[in-house]
């Protein structure tokens, strides 16, 4: 293929999938900010002033980081691992894509694409609302965008792998549900490592998306758990090993061929 044809195919995929999404904005934008505007409501206006906040910083604008990262890691992966599954069982427009002579890295560009998409539109969004609660302090936008785009990227990279494995729509909500879910709760969310018992920190450790949220909050508010480049190469590394996986999945047709 042609520079100019693997344009073509990366971008035929991802309008596609974000005509879709804007098509149906009140599933796919909506519910997230309904969702963050309950929490900002409770941990903002209800609990906030009981909690206490962390430093300079009141508890609301301690969670905003938090709450806008789980807002994009689940929208980012949920996107992509919906599109993929459709495609495969639905639509089979997949089908199209795998016999065309269109690159594995331009297939997973495509799909992932429109994760990041969703992902850092609903980061926006979320962004917007908090300010009706607390003004987000801003310590460094550059490592704030770094964040909020790596991070979608990374989790629609796992999303496009639940998608190619994905069997049913039970497949594609068991990793969101009993995975990602409990691992963005018990990464820092809504409180600071440092107040958790020793072993319980030693734990958190261990769960990769802290170090997303840790080092999007220090883009906020300046502070950090762990150091902001551990943080930077915790992801670098997981976006490695995804788009090591994607490639050789799609390579081979694990998951793909019927």
């Amino acid at each position: 293929m042609t520079n100019y044809q693997k344009w073509t195919s990366f971008y035929t995929m991802l309008r596609k999938d974000v005509v879709r999404m804007m098509r149906i904005w009140t599933q796919t934008f909506l519910p997230s900010v309904i969702t963050s505007v309950l929490y900002f409501l409770i941990f903002g206006s209800v609990l906030g002033d009981r909690i206490g906040g962390f430093g300079e910083h009141s508890y609301v604008q301690f969670v905003i980081p938090g709450l806008v990262m789980l807002a994009v890691v689940t929208n980012a992966f949920s996107n992509v691992a919906f599109t993929f599954f459709t495609s495969k069982f639905f639509s089979r427009n997949i089908d199209e894509i795998l016999v065309s002579p269109t690159p594995p890295w331009v297939m997973i560009a495509g799909f992932v694409g429109g994760g990041v998409v969703r992902g850092v539109i609903i980061g926006i969004l979320v962004l917007i609302v908090s300010l009706i609660f607390a003004a987000p302090a801003v310590a460094n936008p550059f490592v704030i965008f770094a964040f909020l785009l790596l991070s979608s990227i990374l989790f629609a990279l796992g999303g496009l792998v639940n998608g190619i494995y994905a069997k049913n729509f039970d497949g594609i909500q068991i990793v969101p549900t009993f995975v990602l879910t409990p691992l963005v709760y018990l990464g820092g969310v809504f409180y600071s490592v440092h107040i958790l018992p020793q072993w319980w920190q030693m734990l958190t450790y261990l769960n990769p998306i802290f170090y997303l949220i840790n080092g999007f909050r220090y883009g906020f508010l300046g502070l950090a758990d762990v150091s902001l480049w551990i943080s930077f190469a915790m992801l670098f590394a997981m976006i490695a090993v995804f788009v090591a996986i994607n490639w050789y999945l799609i390579r081979t047709g694990l998951g793909l061929k019927q």
